[in-house]
């Protein structure tokens, strides 16, 4: 197939967040090629623009060790059959999103049997594990990083990278709108709202949601009348719903099949799980309170490898706690609770992380879709 007109592409993004970021680049590679196919491993909003699942993205959604231990055979044999199949097909550009500890091992093998490579999402050797930048430069033809201060850190580890910043950057307002939010989700425009969001793997909502749930619980007896919504990943329903019910009898938790945007836009503040969507809350202008729990063993690895103080991405990017952090043993519910009441009650505080905030969104908006095809055309050599 001719790369200068339409390239085969071939993805693999896991976990709802990776979904949302490959479906932005699909999107923009479309409009650039046509007629380019897509395939691998991605999610629903992915498949909205066209991409072919031969797995669905949630396969993936593992965390930690343990968690990826418990999973691993499942995870190796998708990987090795995947990796024969398109060495068997040949795409012209492998595009690994996110998910480093499953693309980079097949990213090598691609490379190594002559397919391009291309990995969006710089992985985090700037906080932990920076040993990682070796398997980077072994797995990556090019990486399309989001953060500014990433392709020279690369660099000086002789991997090639271009700055194309966050796709959401540019798709989110600067001024979000709440009202039609709150309309689509059934809120009034009085209400006072609180975004639940433990995130989208199911070890997180196992860790993270009990006491976050139970944070609600001790904030509604406080402040009476608050709303509470909770997005709900694709498939987790099962698992959300009984949780509710063991840990905010009573609160009235408003669930909501996805459409987490939906309920950033409209939440007066949020809890939630540090991550991807983080950043999400940011874009959005949403005061937050920050949160972590994962398996103990996980977690004494994980700090034990940390090289900065912070966790959440706006923290990091600011490079200061601009909102609060509250992880693993920390993140008690009462603690929760009081750092997000504390938001609703300081008005200017509000107003100040909201400039703060904007000036992460204007250095992110980089026109994502255009750079990253400008960068994946240089890959094709088209």
């Amino acid at each position: 197939m001719a790369t200068t007109t339409a390239p085969q592409l071939a993805l693999v993004a896991g976990e709802a967040s990776g979904d949302l970021l490959a479906s932005l680049l699909l999107r923009g590679l479309r409009e650039r090629w046509p007629g380019a196919r897509s395939v691998g491993i991605g999610g629903p909003r992915m498949a909205a623009e066209g991409f072919e699942a031969w797995w669905p993205s949630e396969k993936l959604s593992v965390f930690g060790y343990v968690d990826a231990l418990r999973h691993y055979r499942e995870l190796v044999g998708i990987r090795n059959a995947l990796r024969d199949r398109l060495l068997d097909e040949r795409p012209d550009v492998f595009i690994g999103v996110d998910a480093p500890d499953f693309n980079f091992g097949l990213e090598t093998a691609l490379r190594a049997g002559g397919i391009r490579t291309v990995h969006f999402v710089c992985p985090s050797i700037w906080a932990w594990r920076g040993e990682r930048v070796k398997k980077l430069a072994a797995a990556a033809d090019h990486v399309l990083c989001l953060f500014p201060f990433e392709p020279a850190l690369l660099a000086s580890h002789g991997v090639s990278a271009s700055f194309v910043g966050h796709p959401l950057a540019d798709t989110i307002p600067l001024d979000p709108p709440r009202a039609p939010a709150r309309a689509a989700l059934g809120l009034s425009a009085g209400d006072t709202v609180v975004a639940l969001l433990p995130g989208s793997r199911r070890s997180e909502i196992r860790h993270i949601a009990p006491s976050m749930l139970q944070a609600a619980t001790r904030m509604a007896r406080q402040r009476p009348g608050l709303r509470f919504v909770l997005p709900v990943a694709p498939g987790l329903g099962p698992l959300v719903e009984p949780l509710v019910a063991a840990h905010a009898a009573g609160v009235g938790v408003q669930l909501v099949d996805g459409r987490s945007h939906e309920v950033l836009a409209a939440c007066d503040v949020t809890l939630i799980a540090s991550g991807t969507a983080t950043l999400e809350a940011a874009l959005f202008k949403r005061p937050m309170v920050i949160t972590y729990r994962l398996h103990w063993l996980n977690w004494l690895y994980m700090r034990r490898r940390a090289y900065q103080p912070w966790f959440g991405l706006p923290n990091i990017l600011s490079r200061e706690f601009i909102v609060p952090e509250l992880m693993q043993d920390a993140a008690t519910p009462e603690a929760l609770a009081r750092e997000a009441l504390a938001w609703l009650d300081d008005a200017s505080r509000r107003e100040a992380l909201g400039r703060r905030l904007t000036d992460i969104h204007l250095s992110l908006r980089q026109d994502t879709a255009r750079k990253a095809g400008d960068a994946i055309a240089q890959v094709l050599g088209a």
